[in-house]
């Protein structure tokens, strides 16, 4: 985690659209995309205004992308004594506690660096 010093701190509203955007990712447990798709409208409409929904939004994003491709590698595992499902639960328990976390973060008003992402979007 990573706090931002250079940008001014966040009001409350941009605090709680951090978080809505970080919460979003809890979509993907219903659908495969859902975790991507939700935050990425939320970032779209809101990173013009607010440098700190723009940082939040991207990692958010590239967090999901990063979980997307590993679950592909994890799911191309099965196969292999069922290794790919030991791996896919291992993630998804991964993910739940790193987002917690970075909701947590963004209520406060910083933004939380995934240690396992990709960082695709700048």
């Amino acid at each position: 985690m990573i706090d931002t010093p250079k940008m001014n701190p966040p009001s409350q509203e941009e605090c709680n659209m951090a978080l809505l955007c970080v919460l979003l990712q809890i979509l993907a447990l219903f659908s495969v995309i859902g975790g991507l798709i939700g935050p990425m409208i939320l970032w779209v409409a809101r990173r013009d205004g607010s440098k700190f929904i723009d940082e939040v939004g991207k990692e958010t994003i590239n967090f999901q992308i990063t979980l997307l491709i590993l679950g592909m590698i994890c799911f191309a595992l099965v196969p292999v004594f069922g290794l790919g499902v030991l791996l896919l639960f291992l993630l998804g328990i991964y993910a739940l506690i790193v987002i917690i976390l970075a909701a947590r973060s963004a209520s406060e008003g910083r933004v939380f660096r995934y240690s396992i992402c990709l960082r695709l979007l700048k």
